[in-house]
């Protein structure tokens, strides 16, 4: 692979000095995140909807 078409300036000149900084930003946040994101815990939604409850609900419930 080319060094030409690594990264490529859209705007104005960069000189090779930042080049070399924001070539080893980006490869440090590559390195950094991982590959397999992490397990979810929870499968389903914390909260229910209102249209799957029952339509009562007893005058004490504290859901009402």
């Amino acid at each position: 692979m080319s060094t030409d078409t690594l990264l490529r300036v859209e705007k104005g000149n960069a000189a090779p000095e930042e080049l070399a900084a924001i070539t080893a930003i980006l490869l440090a946040r590559a390195a950094a995140t991982p590959a397999v994101p992490a397990p979810r815990t929870r499968s389903t939604a914390g909260w229910r909807r209102l249209e799957r409850s029952s339509g009562f609900r007893a005058p004490h419930s504290w859901q009402g």
